[in-house]
């Protein structure tokens, strides 16, 4: 194999082998994962393709994961986009922004039933924001869209 040919596969491996995965998620794993008896925060954001103001923050998250990487957090996004607009358009989306966070989509055909069970304080209005540490006994929902400098506020108080 010539040099050129070498690296170009390589590079098409590499690009492949990153590319970010949208998992679908049934609630009952979710619920496992926010019920989970952890140190770590959850900064759980659930989200549409089709929602402006969630594609506008979807930034701040990533930004928050990068700043706060040494601290036990975790952020994840959460998908309240069809199942069948898996292949269409979520995947196309997460990788065209190279988002590099845990994204799912949650695969339920009773979404409303699923949103009460998250926090009966949601209406289902997107976007929504769980901040959640089990071992501190925190909880708090936000429905909502944050600019950075109030999704870190949320975040630092979680830590208090």
């Amino acid at each position: 194999m010539k040099r050129g040919a070498l690296a170009i596969g390589l590079i098409f491996y590499t690009v492949l082998s990153h590319a970010q995965q949208v998992k679908p998620v049934k609630y009952e794993k979710l619920h496992q994962l926010i019920n989970a008896i952890t140190d770590t925060t959850y900064v759980i954001n659930f989200w549409a393709t089709w929602c402006a103001p969630c594609v506008k923050e979807l930034p701040n998250f990533i930004e928050l994961q990068k700043q706060y990487k040494a601290d036990k957090l975790k952020v994840l996004l959460v998908s309240m986009d069809f199942r069948s607009k898996l292949e269409t358009s979520v995947e196309p989306f997460v990788e065209k922004r190279n988002i590099p966070l845990e994204v799912y989509l949650l695969d339920e055909k009773d979404q409303g039933s699923v949103i009460d069970k998250i926090d009966e304080s949601w209406s289902g209005a997107l976007p929504g924001t769980l901040i959640i540490n089990n071992n501190q006994s925190y909880r708090k929902f936000y429905e909502r869209d944050f600019t950075y400098d109030e999704l870190q506020q949320a975040y630092l108080s979680s830590k208090k």
